[in-house]
């Protein structure tokens, strides 16, 4: 496969990943950190930080309009739920070890 193809692909999967996470509102952010050690934030940041590498700078709530598919505030509050104790516990278990 050439380079041009596998960064195709890619992009497609990064956009997928990414509608997939717009529609599963139902799954918080604390839900994604603590099963996968990675969450809407940690890949608004690395959308971000690798636009910077390539000297392109967006902005912190730019980046999570991309993943977000809205604002981030009105995305929190119209979707997100205070986490249970349950949820920051494992969060706590993990040592903040996401992405």
């Amino acid at each position: 496969m050439d380079d041009k193809t596998r960064t195709e692909l890619e992009a497609a999967a990064f956009r997928r990943l990414v509608a997939h996470l717009q529609e599963r509102t139902d799954v918080q952010n604390i839900d994604l950190m603590n099963l996968a050690g990675f969450c809407r934030n940690c890949l608004s940041r690395w959308y971000r930080e690798e636009a910077g590498a390539r000297g392109i700078e967006i902005p912190d709530p730019k980046a999570r309009e991309v993943v977000y598919g809205m604002p981030y505030e009105q995305w929190k509050a119209k979707h997100q739920k205070e986490a249970s104790s349950d949820q920051k516990k494992a969060f706590d278990q993990a040592q903040h070890k996401h992405g």
